[in-house]
C-alpha cells in the first residue's frame, strides 16, 4: 500500500474570502436559496460545478499565447481538428462556445417533430435541446442507476431490452439516435462498460439508429473502465477513449469538462452529410465552423487540454480525489450514491432529510444549508433540475441529490477534509431542517435561477 500524490505543483495561488455563518445566512437568504445564485466572492469552496472551473496547466496558458484571432481558418483550429482525431478517432470537428452549443446543433439536424430519442437516464440541457427541436426523451438507463444504494459497477449502462421495447413500438425511422452519455451525471458520475457499448453498436447497427456520444466525462469514464472491466486492467486511459469512441457515429463536448479549459466545446461527426448541415448550421448560432464562437486562444488551450485529459496519472489523481472525499463522508455515516463517480460526490437528500416530502425540495435545501455551515457551495441534482413535464407537472425522480462536484487540479486533500466534515456536522443536526417552497421558477432549466423561501 502506497500513499499517493498529485502529479503536479501549484505554481499561483488565488486568495479566498472567509466569512461568518452570520453573513452566509444574509448571502443565502439575498440568492433565494439558490446557490447558484450566490456571489463566487462569498463561496469559500466553490463545488458548484466542474464545468470550466479546472486550474489549467503551463503548457495551456503558455498556449494561449499562441492565438490565431483570424476570422476564418484559424491555425488553432486545425490543431484541434487534429488533436481530436488522434485521441477521439472522429473525423470532422465543429467548435461551439460549449457542450450545449453542440447539443442544440445536433438536435436541430437530427430530430424531427415526434422523434424519440432513448437515453442512458436525462441531462438537463440535453433532453431540453431535444424537446424544442419536437423530439420526446425516453429513459434507457438501467433500473439500477435509480437506486442510490445499488454497488453495480456500471450503472450507466443501457438497458437493451428497454430500447427495443421502444423500437418496436414506434419504428427505427422514428428513432433518429440513441443519446448516450459516458460517465452519467445525473446518476452519480456512473460509468458505462465497454461491453455494453459493443452490445448497443451491434443493435443500433442492425437496426440502423446511430449513436451520438454525450463525452463530456470519457476519460472518467475510461478510468472505472480500466479500474473495474476485465481486460482492460492493463490497457492505457488513451486507448481505452479511443475504443469507446469507435462505438458512436458522433459526439458532443463540453470541454469546460474532461478538456480542462475554462469555456469551449465541439461536435464531432464521422458522416460528412451532417457534418455539411452542422458546419452551416453553427454559422448561425456559434461563428463561422473554424472558430464556434471561441477564440482562437480557447482552441489552442483545449487542443491541449484534450491530451492532458488522457493521462493516466492525471485522471487516477482527479478521480482519487473524488474517491478520497466519498470514504470520508461514509465513514462519517452521510449517505451517498454508491459506488462513489468519477467528477463528484452526490449526498442522497431523500435519506439525509427523510422528514422533508420531495414537493419541498429537499436537496436544494440541503445544498443551502452546506453552505451556511462551511461556506461550501454545491447544487441540487433532484426535483427541482428534473423541471416539469409537458402538462405541467413536476418530474419526481428517484434521486434527490445533492451534488458536490470537485473542480479538477484546484483544491488539495486539507480541503476535501473541510468538506466532508461539514457535511457530518450538517448530518448531525438533520432533524431541525425544514423544506422550502419555490417563489419564482423561470420557464427553463429552472434550477439555474429559480428563488426558493424557507417553508
Amino acid at each position: 500500500m502506497h500513499s499517493w500524490a498529485e502529479p503536479y505543483k501549484i505554481k499561483m495561488v488565488e486568495l479566498l474570502k472567509m466569512t461568518t455563518k452570520a453573513y452566509r445566512k444574509k448571502a443565502m437568504a439575498m440568492a433565494g436559496y439558490n446557490t447558484f445564485l450566490l456571489r463566487s466572492e462569498d463561496v469559500y469552496i466553490d463545488l458548484l460545478t466542474d464545468s470550466g472551473t479546472s486550474a489549467m496547466s503551463d503548457r495551456q496558458w503558455a498556449g494561449m499565447m499562441l492565438g490565431d484571432e483570424a476570422y476564418a481558418g484559424s491555425r488553432n483550429f486545425y490543431h484541434l481538428e487534429e488533436v481530436v482525431r488522434t485521441v477521439y478517432g472522429y473525423k470532422y470537428v465543429v467548435p461551439t462556445h460549449q457542450g450545449r452549443g453542440a447539443e442544440n446543433i445536433i438536435s436541430k439536424i437530427m430530430i424531427k417533430k415526434g422523434d424519440i430519442i432513448p437515453g442512458n437516464m436525462y441531462f438537463t440541457t440535453t433532453r431540453l435541446h431535444q424537446e424544442l427541436a419536437g423530439g420526446r426523451f425516453e429513459d434507457v438507463v438501467i433500473d439500477e442507476a435509480h437506486d442510490a444504494e445499488s454497488h453495480f459497477p456500471f450503472k450507466g449502462n443501457i438497458d437493451l431490452i428497454k430500447l427495443h421495447k421502444l423500437v418496436v413500438k414506434y419504428g427505427a425511422e422514428k428513432i433518429p439516435y440513441v443519446s448516450m452519455a459516458t460517465s452519467v451525471n445525473m446518476a452519480g458520475g456512473q460509468p458505462i462498460s465497454m461491453q455494453n457499448l459493443k452490445e448497443l453498436r451491434a443493435y443500433t447497427k442492425k437496426h440502423g439508429i446511430k449513436v451520438i456520444h454525450d463525452m463530456t466525462r470519457v476519460a472518467e469514464n475510461a478510468f472505472f473502465i480500466q479500474q473495474r472491466e476485465k481486460g482492460y486492467e492493463k490497457k492505457s486511459i488513451a486507448h481505452i477513449v479511443k475504443e469507446i469512441c469507435s462505438y458512436t457515429d458522433g459526439a458532443t463536448m463540453s470541454a469546460k469538462k474532461d478538456a480542462l479549459v475554462n469555456i469551449g466545446g465541439f461536435l464531432a461527426l464521422n458522416d460528412q452529410e451532417l457534418y455539411d448541415e452542422a458546419s452551416n448550421l453553427v454559422v448561425v448560432y456559434e461563428g463561422l465552423h473554424t472558430y464556434g464562437g471561441l477564440a482562437g486562444r480557447d482552441m489552442e488551450a483545449m487542443a491541449i487540454g484534450i491530451k492532458e485529459s488522457v493521462d493516466d496519472d492525471h485522471i487516477r489523481a482527479r478521480v482519487g480525489q473524488v474517491i478520497y472525499l466519498g470514504n470520508k463522508m461514509v465513514d462519517y455515516g452521510v449517505p451517498i450514491v454508491m459506488p462513489i463517480g468519477g467528477h463528484g460526490i452526490f449526498v442522497d437528500a431523500k435519506k439525509f432529510l427523510p422528514h422533508i416530502p420531495q414537493d419541498q425540495f429537499p436537496a436544494q435545501r440541503l445544498a443551502a444549508e452546506i453552505y451556511l455551515d462551511s461556506g461550501v457551495r454545491t447544487m441540487e441534482r433532484g426535483i427541482v433540475s428534473a423541471g416539469r413535464k409537458p402538462n405541467g407537472e413536476h418530474y419526481y425522480p428517484k434521486l434527490e441529490l445533492v451534488r458536490f462536484t470537485i473542480p479538477r487540479r484546484v483544491y488539495t486533500q486539507a480541503h476535501m477534509d473541510v468538506i466532508a466534515e461539514s457535511a457530518a456536522r450538517v448530518f448531525e443536526d438533520r432533524k431541525k431542517i425544514k423544506g422550502l417552497k419555490m417563489v419564482l421558477e423561470p420557464k427553463y432549466l429552472r434550477f439555474f435561477q429559480a428563488r426558493f423561501d424557507l417553508v
